[in-house]
Parts: structure tokens; sequence; C-alpha cells
């Protein structure tokens, strides 16, 4: 029995052993940056390094709500996120949908093509995509092109320097990068279905769709549904690199989004404190948020996701 014991706490080591790298990596790039936040209590000015004549409390805290040019930024920029996380969130139906009928392609060398074409774009960096978005749509691009050339419009339409349906477009774009990489969960989900259930149900006479409907889906909902909790936690989190290389002077209204909004606020106007200060604020939130739809995880699902 001892000989046993020792055997598996030796096993229960050399598993942890196995991760350690792993934990390293989250500990340096998660929560070390985190010192980062005393930055919110000083007034910093770079590059001078940080003395207690510069502590100031909660300053940049009450100075959100204090200025009334900041909150009139701050309603637009949260005006922008919420409209844009939003339509995420109606949408993400999507991909799973999309594995659905992927799922269904039985010509195998075409299957694979699609799910190899709608996964590629989700590595492909955000500066790459708008160069791709720059040559179909600028002015001289191709679509332009093609509209000219067979009479449809008289000049060229500014597609990228336009402030209509900003929100409508960079939702199309994340979709066109980020749908077949989402897709792989719900398929592994779906590969996970017992086979014999589908058997069962065209030996009683069930069509492909009402297989689908019956069977398939029912059984992705859970993914589904904890990956829905999950974008809830990330609400207000829609990230910086689209935004920031889709942005101009004509769009910038619509664009501006909370991660772009700190990332110019720090980096264009030197407001390095204020900024922190409006992400230490944007983690809370997301962190109770998580803390919610776990709840609700638990409460209608019957389990959680942490």
């Amino acid at each position: 029995m001892k000989l046993l014991s020792d055997r598996k706490k030796l096993r229960s080591l050399k598993e942890f052993l196995y991760i350690v790298p792993f934990l390293v990596l989250v500990a340096v790039f998660s929560y070390y940056p985190l010192y980062g936040w005393v930055y919110a209590f000083f007034d910093y000015k770079p590059p001078f390094p940080l003395s207690m004549d510069q502590f100031v409390g909660f300053k940049w805290f009450k100075s959100m709500l204090g200025n009334s040019v900041k909150v009139e930024q701050l309603i637009k920029v949260m005006r922008n996120t919420f409209a844009i996380s939003g339509l995420s969130l109606l949408f993400s139906w999507f991909p799973m949908i999309f594995a659905v009928f992927l799922n269904e392609i039985k010509f195998k060398p075409f299957k694979k093509f699609v799910q190899t074409a709608t996964t590629l774009p989700n590595f492909i960096s955000w500066v790459l995509v708008y160069s791709i978005a720059y040559c179909v749509l600028n002015s001289n691009g191709v679509v332009n092109s093609v509209l000219t050339g067979l009479g449809i419009i008289d000049k060229p339409e500014l597609f990228l320097q336009s402030s209509s349906h900003v929100w409508l477009k960079m939702w199309l774009w994340l979709t066109w990068k980020n749908a077949g990489w989402a897709a792989i969960m719900y398929i592994a989900a779906i590969s996970g279905i017992d086979e014999q259930m589908n058997e069962a149900a065209k030996v009683d006479g069930a069509s492909r769709l009402q297989v689908i409907w019956h069977i398939t889906i029912p059984s992705i909902l859970p993914t589904y549904f904890v990956l829905v909790m999950l974008n809830l936690a990330n609400f207000l989190s829609n990230g910086m690199e689209q935004f920031f290389v889709f942005q101009n002077a004509f769009n910038k209204e619509y664009i501006q989004v909370l991660d772009l909004y700190v990332y110019n606020l720090a980096l264009g106007g030197g407001g390095y404190s204020l900024s922190t200060a409006i992400s230490i604020l944007k983690s809370v939130v997301s962190i109770l948020l998580l803390g919610v739809t776990n709840r609700v995880s638990k409460l209608v699902r019957g389990e959680g996701f942490i």
C-alpha cells in the first residue's frame, strides 16, 4: 500500500511539473503586468520614476465623473463598446450553425477545404486584414473598379472612410476572421455525439434536418451556453488591434471602443494614470460580470464554468 501511495505521489508530481511552464507563462504575462496598476494612484509623467511626491490617491478615479468632457467621451466610448459587443453576442450562434452545416458536408476534400479556408484568417494579423480591406475597398480598389466599370456608380465610394454602419462593418470583419476558428469547438462537440443516436433516428425515418434539430443542436447547446457566458464576462473587452487599424478621422466617433480609448488616451494624450484607472475599473467590472454569469449558469444549467 505504501509503495502504491508513493507511486501516486510521484505521478502527481510529474503531472504537476508538466504544467509548471504554463503556470510560469501565465504568471509572467497575466499577473506580473498588474504591477502597472500602481500608476493609477500617481500623477505619472514619463520618463521620470515614481515617487511619493506624485501620489494622488483616487484622484483619477474621481476625475472620470467630475469632468463633463470626459464623461461625454466615456458615454460615446461605452456606446460603441456595447453596440459592437452586443452585435457579437446577438450573432454568437453563427459559428455553431456554421459548424453544424460544415459537419453535414459528406465530400471530405471539399469539407477540409472549407474548414481550412475559414480557419486561416484567424492566424492573419489585423494589419494584414486591413491591407486586404484596403486593396478591395479603397477608392481605386477592386469593388469600386467593378462597380464603376459596370456603371452602377458614377464616382468611387469611400467604404473605409465612411462613418455609416461602422459597427456592422466591424462585426462582419470580426466574423470573417474568427468564425472558422470558433467553429472548431463545436465540431469537436459534434464529434463526441453518440453515433448510435443518429443511426436510431435514421432508422425511425428522421430526415437530415430532423437529426440536426433534435440531436445535433441539443447535444452542442451546453458548449454554446458556456461560450456565451464567457463572452458576457468579456463584454467590455473588444480588443484594440482591429479598431486601431481601421480607425480614421471620419469614423473615430463610432469605432473607438473602450480598449482603443485607453490606448489613445495613454499614448496619444499622455494620460497614463487616467488610462490605467479606467483599465482597473474595466477589469473589476469584468470580474463581477464573470461572477454573475457563473451564478446564472448554476441557476439555469445546474452547473457553473468556474
